[in-house]
């Protein structure tokens, strides 16, 4: 399946139409329409406003992984302007001690989430 197949069947499954996706993305139903034909796949730097509006991880939409659950993959996309980056980047600066620390109180958060079920 193409990338630009797997667009159009997520589309579909959010029951939304090709001309709220194109309102919501800012990619013109025509283009849309040579995703159908196989003509062409979206170029990268609609990838993010396409995963966005459609709520899939990126790796989804270039792998041939069938997995839509990012937890379960291998590699999970984070893009450098949201604070998940900032706390990747911080996190590997960490040292050892610090590490433990933060994974400790992410523990406890963890476990206060499951109590509040």
């Amino acid at each position: 399946m193409t990338i630009g197949e797997r667009i159009l069947d997520l589309i579909h499954e959010r029951n939304m139409t090709q001309k709220e996706f194109s309102q919501k993305t800012g990619i013109p139903q025509s283009t849309m329409s040579s995703w159908k034909g196989k003509k062409q796949n979206p170029s990268i730097d609609k990838l993010k406003v396409i995963c966005d509006t459609l709520g899939v991880d990126p790796f989804y939409l270039i792998s041939a992984t069938e997995s839509r659950n990012t937890l379960n993959n291998d590699y999970l996309t984070v893009y450098h302007t949201d604070k998940e980056f900032e706390v990747l980047i911080e996190y590997r600066n960490m040292d050892r001690d610090q590490k433990n620390r933060l994974m400790g109180y992410i523990d406890a958060l963890k476990a206060e989430k499951e109590r509040k079920k």
